[in-house]
């Protein structure tokens, strides 16, 4: 079996990779690697916990030790990297987490990569995962490519710059096989409640104020976590040693737009009449160093490989939704903290 490193696996973006790695490829052995912080949830693997082609490990990708041991043991062959700090506002509170656990946790997972492979790189691939914030704010026009100059403006993008620099250091002087690819926002089930989306879905639920940054006018692209997954796939299978790609919905809203998409969604699923819940909109004050606009020109991933979203946001926003709507248990556990029994019942 081909044997491979899935860090943050038990993540939003990351269980949907494990999932369907180890759903599709059977002859892999999917290792997934992940600290279990606020955002990792082993409910969110459920369903294929019990595959024999799937390993969950509880560790720190920041302990070295412990992630050249992993390699050694299960004779990894290939890394995803999906591991991160990856929330804006808790990187302005705390940007030595995002520091440590971006910058040092890529460094460990790339030397360790690096030493077990050195007498063989033969079919062996370093896959590191970041984001469209690295390049810094878009004006109302242009979009972000695989040559946009880096610029990052939060200490999360930064952190994430600076560990995709180290990805592209390594390739360029240890010949370490590498890829990065650069991702718009994601969206979908099993997203954690503090993100734009899912917050508002809970909060419109609950009657809860929707807070607003600024004026609303912030412009994000949206993809759908589902086709991230399957650019993943795409990328770690076909994409070029050496080579960035840049991953996008060609979903374009303005925040306040969003919100109230959201609105309209939630009020007529939950029998409301439509545009109940604007009453809840709240404009706070802006965030600092808050990004104007992101979008992402995916044409060299859909020119050389193929890949194109399979949903337009309006479907895939209900889809969301309705998922949330459906799993309030699984909202509810998280928003609590309960989720964390969970690990203890399965791992004791």
């Amino acid at each position: 079996m081909r044997n491979i490193l899935i860090t943050g696996g038990a993540g939003f973006i990351g269980s949907h990779v494990v999932r369907l790695f180890v759903k599709k490829y059977s002859d892999y052995h999917i290792i997934n690697l992940d600290a279990l912080t606020y955002a990792g949830n082993l409910e969110n693997l459920r369903d294929i916990e019990n595959r024999l082609n799937y390993t969950f490990i509880k560790g720190d990708i920041c302990n070295y030790d412990l992630v050249k041991n992993i390699f050694q043991e299960y004779k990894i062959e290939a890394v995803i990297h999906l591991a991160a700090e990856s929330h804006v506002d808790r990187s302005i509170k705390d940007p030595f987490s995002f520091a440590k656990t971006n910058i040092l946790g890529t460094l460990s997972l790339l030397q360790a990569a690096k030493n077990y492979w050195k007498s063989n790189l033969n079919n062996k691939l370093f896959y590191h995962i970041s984001t469209d914030e690295v390049y810094g704010t878009l004006g109302n026009s242009g979009f972000f490519t695989e040559n946009t100059a880096y610029d990052p403006h939060s200490p999360y993008s930064a952190s994430k710059a600076s560990s995709d620099h180290f990805v592209r250091a390594f390739y360029d002087t240890y010949n370490l096989p590498i890829i990065v690819s650069n991702c718009s926002n994601n969206y979908g089930s099993y997203q954690f409640p503090e993100k734009l989306i899912p917050l508002f879905i809970n909060n419109i639920c609950n009657n809860k104020p929707l807070p607003v940054y600024g004026n609303g006018e912030n412009v994000r692209d949206w993809l759908y976590v589902e086709d991230h997954a399957k650019a993943i796939d795409l990328i770690f299978h076909k994409g070029k040693i050496g080579d960035t790609y840049a991953i996008g919905g060609c979903n374009e809203w303005r925040n306040i737009d969003l919100v109230k998409v959201l609105i309209k969604t939630v009020d007529k699923l939950l029998g409301r009449t439509e545009g109940t819940s604007e009453k809840l909109i709240t404009f706070i004050k802006d965030r600092a160093g808050h990004d104007y606009r992101y979008a992402i020109d995916a044409t060299k991933l859909k020119d050389e490989l193929g890949w194109k979203p399979s949903l337009q946001f309006e479907e895939g926003i209900e889809k969301t939704v309705q998922w949330y709507l459906k799993n309030r248990d699984w909202v509810d556990n998280v928003t609590s903290g309960d989720y964390l029994n969970y690990y203890k019942e399965m791992y004791k």
